[in-house]
């Protein structure tokens, strides 16, 4: 069992942006308590990311991406666990946004780019200490996904 725990996890982060605003919620009920995060969740088996993006986006916010960018990856211990966060960009949704899990998010927020609040989940806090920016960096490798 301490094997299991030990073992790294993998989980998907959103990023959903809109008019230079990203949508962000405030974690509860789970690591990383009172953390303003992304949506997202755990890869399950066999799952491709932008699937895996697609259904925990839809899970959690009622919101129905129409196209995915992939982007980079992150490592971060979370409350003992370490996690590697497979990070995906949505520019493109539809849908009326609902906070669908109240027991996970106290609701979730459009917050502009440059005045984030705090504290920031740790995966969103690496992907900035990455690449600078929680704007997706064009690169030939990067896969958009319709």
């Amino acid at each position: 069992m301490w094997e299991e725990f030990m073992r790294p996890k993998v989980g998907v982060g959103i990023a959903v942006r809109q008019n230079g605003a990203i949508l962000l919620g405030k974690r509860k009920g789970s690591h990383g308590l009172g953390d303003w995060a992304f949506p997202g969740g755990h890869l399950e088996h066999g799952e491709e990311v932008s699937d895996c993006a697609r259904r925990e986006l839809f899970e959690e916010t009622a919101l129905k991406a129409l196209s995915i960018e992939l982007g980079p990856w992150v490592s971060d211990i979370i409350d003992g666990k370490h996690y590697i966060t497979l990070l995906v960009f949505v520019d493109q949704f539809e849908g009326e946004l609902q906070c669908m899990e109240p027991e996970k998010c106290e609701g979730w927020h459009w917050m502009a780019e440059d005045k984030l609040p705090s504290p920031l989940f740790p995966p969103i806090q690496s992907l900035i200490d990455k690449l600078g920016t929680l704007t997706p960096v064009k690169h030939e490798d990067r896969a958009l996904i319709p």
